[in-house]
């Protein structure tokens, strides 16, 4: 009898899985912290024997090679990857036991990258389970544009035909256990629902409902924004991820995080975003550690730049560090946890600015128009292109957040009403403002209360 286990990475939106049987198991795309998979193989009771790789990964930084290391296993990474560690190459139709009755099959399928690699989990020569990494997703496939430019359609039409192999190989039963597609940007568009399998996905998926040509059209028609950190995840894992330390940062009192703001490091306050608005450090940013906090503090943080976190608890930057590491920012400079008030030297006190909704943002500009007021209300959506093609707030400044920081200077003068599609990344945008000493208030509301609230909208036409 096999078992596979699930871990999810709800902040990049990606998941690893744990396969085996009595006695061995394998890894499948582990992330960076390996305890996690470490534990649910102790939990099992099982050796780990192998450690496999679907593709070099864009979006998170690998701990195969660590774990490989660690536990003897042997690591299978696609032959067409070009790494710079000892590893097991493998090839299409390669096969490897697991256990008894357990074998591991690779299955070329590129698209997602040149050398992309599915492997079909079989239970005595019968597939019941297909590791698709990158290719197949939950109603949808990974994106085909973050290897190069110049081969994006030609892997996108490798998506294609790689949707088909799987689909044609495999029986309907078998369960499509990717490992991106819920939330993670390497999808070309979300996954809808948690759990499925070829026979859905060939009545339900775009590649495999689609001829090859339009699918191919609709899809880099539909591809969105790459955060700027995937430039440096796949040459981290290719020339093969260090050990991960996660043992607690130096604490810093007030003087010396006044210190690393003088100096230029970024001082991330973890706290949600009504305490943060509440009362913070001056010059500090806003990364909800409940949030998507790896892939927006990665995405706009210059590489490399030090960063010291703040936080209610050490449990809280403990948290934030291992998300962190997973992303390729390791080591906090510095951490500070516990009153707010004592974060800032004696004699200074701490910053704030209002949070709103957009039931008030329509009470402003009514009170404006009625009392013929002049006073300037910018009002900044900090979504990024394609939400805001399905409509906007009439007369308000688009900067995608990821861009704010470097286009800050654009902002008409006024008080800045900042919003996006909830709240969280108003809540990063109004700190950069407020750092940058703009007049800010932090929409927090869902779009969808603009339209209520009676606020004029642009929406697109439609046919």
């Amino acid at each position: 009898m096999f078992f596979v286990d699930t871990l999810e990475f709800e902040g990049l939106g990606n998941r690893s899985y744990l396969a085996g049987g009595p006695g061995k198991a394998v890894a499948v795309d582990p992330p960076r912290d390996i305890d996690q998979v470490i534990t649910a193989a102790a939990r099992r009771g099982v050796r780990i024997a192998y450690v496999v790789e679907t593709h070099v990964h864009n979006d998170y930084v690998s701990g195969g090679l660590e774990l490989a290391h660690l536990t003897g296993a042997r690591y299978l990474v696609p032959a067409g990857a070009s790494v710079s560690f000892a590893r097991t190459p493998v090839a299409d139709g390669d096969v490897v036991a697991v256990d008894e009755g357990l074998a591991l099959r690779a299955l070329a399928t590129p698209g997602h990258t040149p050398h992309h690699t599915s492997y079909v989990l079989e239970e005595d020569g019968r597939g019941v389970a297909a590791f698709t990494g990158g290719s197949l997703l939950i109603g949808t496939v990974g994106r085909p544009d973050l290897v190069e430019p110049r081969l994006t359609e030609r892997l996108a039409r490798a998506q294609h035909a790689s949707a088909h192999r799987l689909a044609e190989e495999l029986d309907d039963a078998v369960a499509v256990l990717p490992t991106h597609g819920f939330g993670s940007f390497c999808s070309s568009s979300q996954a809808e629902g948690a759990a499925t399998t070829i026979g859905r996905e060939r009545k339900t998926n775009d590649a495999l409902t689609r001829d090859v040509d339009t699918f191919v059209a609709e899809m880099l028609a539909g591809l969105d924004d790459v955060p700027a950190y995937y430039a440096h995840m796949g040459p981290a894992n290719a020339a093969g991820p260090a050990p991960v330390d996660l043992t607690a940062p130096r604490t810093a009192d007030a003087g010396q995080i006044a210190a690393r703001l003088a100096a230029g490091e970024w001082v991330v306050d973890l706290r949600n975003r009504v305490a943060f608005a509440h009362g913070h450090v001056a010059g500090s940013f806003n990364f909800e550690g409940e949030g998507k906090l790896a892939t927006y503090l990665a995405w706009l943080i210059p590489w490399g730049k030090p960063v010291t976190l703040l936080a209610d608890t050490p449990e809280q930057v403990a948290d934030a560090q291992r998300e962190l590491a997973r992303v390729g920012i390791d080591r906090p400079a510095a951490a500070a946890t516990g009153d707010p008030r004592e974060w800032v030297v004696k004699g200074e006190g701490l910053r704030s600015f209002p949070r709103a909704t957009f039931a008030d943002l329509a009470a402003r500009s009514d009170h404006r128009r009625d009392h013929g007021r002049d006073e300037d209300v910018v009002v900044l959506d900090v979504r990024r292109d394609s939400e805001r093609a399905s409509g906007f707030i009439d007369g308000s400044v688009h900067i995608p957040i990821h861009e704010l920081r470097g286009r800050i200077g654009e902002l008409p003068a006024g008080e800045v009403w900042v919003h996006c599609a909830a709240g969280m990344r108003a809540a990063i945008a109004a700190s950069l403002l407020d750092a940058a000493d703009r007049s800010v208030v932090a929409v927090d509301d869902d779009f969808d209360a603009a339209a209520e609230a009676g606020l004029p909208l642009t929406r697109p036409a439609t046919h």
